[in-house]
């Protein structure tokens, strides 16, 4: 058995999404970071970095794994599932994971961040961060326009990449002009382990003016935080 911290965000659901993805069972604990209860000693001796998603496999001596790319890498690997064995295979998956996890996940990130929850508008900023996101859009398209997914079959580097750029319209960026990235965007939201994935902590509800309102405000008070 495994317990998944997490709570409902891109980096969030990679690991929700891998796990339902591989049908391991697994308990959730759900994390409301704008409370800061990352931060508390008890999530602490888990991830001394304080940030969701982390894992504690039960099964291996209560092993715990922090970080969302290293948990995508460790499922897969006790699993020998999405992602090869062989050298090559599982050196193509782990280059699109880390462009992710270096690339579409920090400058996304930042684009939410002066896009969505600055207290002021910052436009060059906000046109940094989009414009990069965007860029890094294109990489995907030139692999995607090609290729059905990233790195030979479906692999954790699709999750990876997937959980971010499926919310490009709460970072200001547009996908238009990339069919491969519109297709393969929309393959990976019709597989039902990834309508699972995205209701874990808590499921998705339609989310009205005011409820978006509540959770800008609550990241914007985070990362004044």
């Amino acid at each position: 058995m495994i317990d998944l911290y997490t709570w409902g965000t891109p980096n969030g659901f990679k690991v929700s999404v891998a796990l339902e993805e591989l049908a391991l069972p697994y308990t959730v604990h759900a994390l409301d970071i704008s409370t800061g209860v990352q931060k508390e000693p008890a999530f602490l001796a888990i991830n001394p970095n304080g940030r969701i998603p982390a894992i504690v496999d039960r099964a291996e001596g209560d092993f715990a794994v922090f970080e969302s790319g290293a948990i995508l890498i460790y499922l897969a690997e006790k699993t020998g599932r999405l992602m090869p064995t062989d050298a090559k295979g599982r050196s193509v998956v782990l280059q699109w994971l880390m462009f992710q996890m270096a690339g579409v996940g920090p400058m996304q990130g930042q684009a939410n961040v002066f896009f969505r929850y600055f207290p002021e508008k910052l436009q060059p900023a906000i046109d940094r961060y989009q414009n990069e996101t965007r860029r890094l859009y294109t990489v995907l398209e030139r692999r995607l326009k090609d290729h059905e997914y990233l790195a030979g079959d479906y692999s954790i580097a699709d999750i990876a990449n997937w959980a971010w750029v499926r919310s490009h319209d709460w970072a200001g960026v547009s996908v238009e002009g990339l069919p491969g990235v519109q297709r393969w965007l929309a393959a990976i939201e019709n597989r039902p382990a990834a309508q699972r994935g995205l209701d874990v902590p808590t499921p998705r509800k339609p989310e009205d003016a005011a409820t978006a309102a509540k959770r800008i405000e609550g990241a914007r008070s985070l990362i004044q935080r």
